[in-house]
C-alpha cells in the first residue's frame, strides 16, 4: 500500500479528514473495529453518538467469560463515521475531556496488565506488535467498472483519456487475485490514543491514510477528501 499525506497536522483537522475521508461520494462501504477499551474509556461529551458504544463496551467489560487483555474478536466492535471522527475528538482534541479519556484509557491498561509501548505513534514498523488495537478503520471505495459517467465524471476524467481510464477498468477486472481500491488509517493503539496528539493539538506526526488501487484513482479521491476538510494540498509519498 502507499502512504498518501493529508496535511493533518493537528487533531481538529485530523477529525475533519476523517469525516470527509466517511462521507466522499466515491466511498462504496467501510470497516472500522473499534475495541472496547476505546469506548469504555470516551469522555462524556458526544453522548448521543457513543453511548451505545459505551453499553456494549460496559456489557463487554463486565463478561466473565472474556479476557480482556486477550485478542478475542469479541472485543471489537464494528462502528461508524460518525463513531470513529467522535472517538479521535474525544482522545485528541485538547481539553478535560481529553485528559479524562486518556486517564480512563491508562487506568483500563494498568488494570489488565497492558502497558502501553514505547514506539513512537504512528511508528508503521511498531504496527504488528500494537496490543491491544484500538482502531482499525477503512474504507472501501467504488470500483472503477462501476463509476457512473455523470456522477463520477471528476474521476474518469482524471486518467486523462477514454483509453486510459478503460484500460484501467481492464487490469482491474482481469486482476488475480481481484483488486479493490481501499484506504486505511494507521493502526491505532494505546500509543496513538495517549500520545498521538499533544496539549496544543499538534499531532505527533502529520496523518497518513494508506491507500491501495489505481494510483490515478486513489489520488484523485484523496485530493478531494483534502479539499473537503479544508487541507492543504499534499503530494502522495511512497512509504513502502
Amino acid at each position: 500500500m502507499i502512504a498518501y499525506g493529508l496535511g493533518a497536522t493537528r487533531a481538529d483537522e485530523a477529525v475533519r479528514v476523517v469525516k470527509a475521508l466517511g462521507s466522499h461520494r466515491y466511498v462504496a462501504g467501510r470497516m472500522h473495529l473499534v475495541h472496547a477499551f476505546a469506548f469504555a474509556s470516551a469522555g462524556p461529551d458526544h453522548a448521543d453518538v457513543l453511548a451505545e458504544g459505551r453499553r456494549w463496551a460496559e456489557e463487554r467489560c463486565a463478561d466473565a467469560s472474556l479476557d480482556l487483555a486477550s485478542r478475542d474478536e469479541r472485543l471489537w466492535r464494528r462502528s461508524t463515521d460518525a463513531e470513529l471522527a467522535a472517538l479521535l475528538e474525544t482522545f485528541w482534541v485538547p481539553g478535560e475531556r481529553a485528559n479524562h479519556s486518556r486517564e480512563r484509557l491508562r487506568r483500563l491498561l494498568e488494570k489488565h496488565e497492558l502497558p502501553a509501548a514505547e514506539h513512537e505513534p504512528f511508528d508503521e514498523e511498531a504496527e504488528e506488535a500494537v496490543h491491544p488495537l484500538l482502531v482499525d478503520a477503512g474504507w472501501q471505495l467504488v470500483s472503477l467498472s462501476e463509476l457512473d459517467a455523470e456522477r463520477h465524471r471528476g474521476a474518469i476524467a482524471a486518467f486523462g483519456d477514454p483509453l486510459a481510464f478503460e484500460s484501467a477498468v481492464f487490469e482491474e477486472e482481469t486482476a488475480i487475485p481481484p483488486t479493490a481500491a481501499l484506504y486505511e488509517l494507521p493502526a491505532l493503539g494505546p500509543v496513538e490514543l495517549l500520545r498521538g496528539a499533544g496539549d496544543d493539538g499538534a499531532l505527533a506526526s502529520s496523518l497518513v491514510v494508506w491507500a491501495d488501487g489505481h494510483p490515478t484513482y486513489v489520488d484523485y479521491v484523496i485530493r478531494g477528501v483534502r479539499r473537503a476538510a479544508k487541507l492543504p494540498e499534499a503530494d502522495p509519498e511512497d512509504e513502502s
